[in-house]
């Protein structure tokens, strides 16, 4: 709100709690002054979001009506871990009966991840989780799903007032997507797949410096300074030097932060440090 009304960050952070009268009659001024429109989303009386006329809604409450039913196609799957912060809607699952061993007596789980944003901050996305039991870490996959909310604009001029009949038909497909989506991650043959991948990693061995392998590898992947010293210090007690010792170590740092959200972000980011191009990561390996 801030920003589309061209006022800078820390001036209105300061009117709006300490001059709540004048802050709002300037945002109102400004706002009054725009002929564009805007998606405002509101709960409880308090505003959530301040979004584009574009905003497609994709609500919590409907996306899982629709999407968890394909659970009772799996008996045995398990919700690991779920929570709606005020970003995100996350939903965890792990099916058991679905599993390999990277290396002896390193167990690995299938499993998947439905993620969904009301306040514009995400897109709809369903992906593949691999799923540690050694250390109950999760590492979150690519997409197999993903939807933005971007939409047509509100009332836009000659374009057809699309009903709500079809409305429901554009979401049902994103249903049925959603459906085949968590039939083909949970299956074996591409979650062997991805099994593989890790398998390979655990030959990929840090030849440099492990303190400046990490070093590298935050730049690399945006870890923050005390997340930087988490992942040296779960890779030291780890022992592994390779690419899949150092991806357990940045998606074990998931389990020591507060912020689910950001917990989330690190599992993703794993999955970056599998990913990587063969030349950064024999930078990554040989720094010293």
């Amino acid at each position: 709100l801030a920003t589309y009304a061209g006022i800078p960050n820390q001036f209105y952070n300061r009117l709006s709690s300490e001059y709540p009268a004048q802050w709002e009659s300037v945002v109102n001024a400004i706002l009054h002054d725009h002929e564009d429109r805007k998606l405002v989303r509101t709960l409880d009386g308090r505003v959530r979001a301040f979004l584009s006329d574009r905003y497609r809604r994709l609500d919590n409450a409907e996306l899982m009506e629709s999407g968890l039913p394909v659970f009772a196609d799996f008996p045995g799957i398990t919700v690991h871990s779920c929570e709606i912060t005020e970003r995100r809607l996350y939903i965890k699952a792990v099916y058991e009966r679905v599993n390999a061993e990277v290396r002896p007596g390193d167990v690995v789980q299938a499993g998947i991840v439905i993620m969904n944003s009301e306040v514009g901050s995400g897109s709809y996305s369903v992906k593949q989780m691999i799923y540690r039991l050694v250390c109950k870490n999760g590492l979150i996959r690519d997409n197999a799903v993903r939807q933005t909310h971007l939409g047509r604009k509100v009332d836009e001029e000659g374009e057809i007032d699309w009903s709500d009949e079809t409305r429901k038909a554009d979401d049902k497909a994103l249903y049925l997507r959603t459906r085949d989506a968590v039939r083909a991650l949970l299956n074996g043959a591409k979650f062997e797949e991805e099994v593989n991948k890790l398998r390979e990693a655990t030959e990929q061995k840090i030849q440099g410096n492990p303190v400046k392998a990490v070093e590298v590898l935050s730049v690399t992947i945006g870890l923050q300074q005390g997340e930087r010293d988490g992942v040296l210090r779960h890779l030291i007690e780890g022992g592994d030097l390779s690419r899949y010792g150092l991806m357990n170590a940045v998606t074990r740092m998931a389990q020591d932060v507060p912020s689910y959200d950001r917990s989330t972000d690190l599992e993703a980011l794993g999955n970056r440090v599998i990913e990587l191009p063969r030349r950064d990561w024999e930078y990554i390996a040989q720094a010293a």
